[in-house]
C-alpha cells in the first residue's frame, strides 16, 4: 500500500490548500511585520490557514456522514460564515484609539481580507486567491508610497492646545470648528498628555495637524490673541 493509497488523494488536496493559504497569507503578513503593524506575519498566517481549515472541514468534513444519510440536507456555507463573522473581533484587536486618532484599521482590514484568502483557497479556487494577493500588495505597498507622498507636499502644521477643565470655555470640538472658520482644516488630534495643575484642574494637551497654507499671518495672529489654549503654532 503506498503513501497515496493510505491517505488518499483527497488529504492531498487538502494539505495543498493550507500550504497555499500559508504562503498567500504569510506574504500579506510580512508586508505588515516590516511597517511594525500590530498584527504582523504570524497573524496573518494563522488567521489564514484556520480558514482554509473551516472551509475544507465544511467541504470534506462531514462527506461520509451525509453519504450514509440521504435524507440530511446540508450547507456547506453555513461553517464559513461564522468564520467571516467571528475574524470581527480579532480585527478589532488591532485597532488602537489614542483621543481623536484611530491607528490600525488597514491592518484590521487586511486580517478580514486573508480570512477570506483562506476560504476561497479552502475551496479550491486558487487563481482567485493569487490575483487578489496581488492585489492587495499593490495597495498596501504602492498606495501607501502615493499617500506619504501627497502628506509631503501639503503644507501641513502642528499646534499645542492646552485646555483646563475649571478655566477653559471651549472644548476641542468647538476649537476645531472655529479653526475651519479661519479656513484651517484639522487632518489629526492627538491627546499628548493629562496632568493636574496646581489649582487641581485636569488639563488636557493635545497636538493638532492643521494645515495653514490658505490662512493670512494677521489670521493667526488673531486666532492667539482670541484663543490662550493655544500655546503655540509650529
Amino acid at each position: 500500500m503506498g503513501m497515496l493509497d493510505f491517505l488518499g488523494h483527497d488529504t492531498y488536496i487538502m494539505f495543498a490548500r493550507i500550504f497555499i493559504a500559508a504562503v498567500f497569507c504569510g506574504v500579506i503578513g510580512l508586508e505588515r511585520e516590516f511597517n511594525n503593524h500590530p498584527a504582523g506575519f504570524r497573524t496573518h498566517l494563522l488567521v489564514g490557514i484556520g480558514s482554509c481549515l473551516m472551509m475544507i472541514l465544511s467541504l470534506y468534513g462531514f462527506k461520509d456522514y451525509i453519504d450514509n444519510n440521504q435524507n440530511i440536507r446540508f450547507d456547506p456555507a453555513r461553517i464559513p460564515s461564522y468564520v467571516i463573522s467571528g475574524i470581527g473581533f480579532l480585527g478589532g484587536g488591532t485597532i488602537l484609539v489614542k483621543g481623536a486618532t484611530v491607528r490600525g484599521l488597514t491592518t484590521a482590514a487586511s486580517i478580514w481580507i486573508v480570512a477570506g484568502l483562506g476560504l476561497v483557497i479552502g475551496a479550491g479556487m486558487y487563481v482567485l486567491a493569487l490575483f487578489t494577493t496581488i492585489i492587495v500588495l499593490m495597495c498596501l505597498i504602492f498606495l501607501n508610497r502615493i499617500e506619504k507622498y501627497m502628506n509631503v507636499n501639503k503644507a501641513r502644521n502642528k499646534m499645542k492646545v492646552a485646555l483646563h477643565s475649571g478655566k477653559s470655555s471651549i472644548t476641542i470640538e468647538q476649537l476645531t470648528e472655529k479653526l475651519s472658520s479661519y479656513e484651517i482644516s484639522t487632518n489629526k488630534i492627538i491627546m499628548t498628555n493629562c496632568r493636574r495643575d496646581k489649582e487641581g484642574n485636569v488639563v488636557f494637551y493635545y497636538q493638532l495637524e492643521i494645515d495653514i497654507s490658505s490662512v493670512l499671518h494677521t489670521d493667526l495672529e488673531k486666532l492667539l490673541l482670541d484663543y490662550p489654549e493655544i500655546e503655540k503654532i509650529f
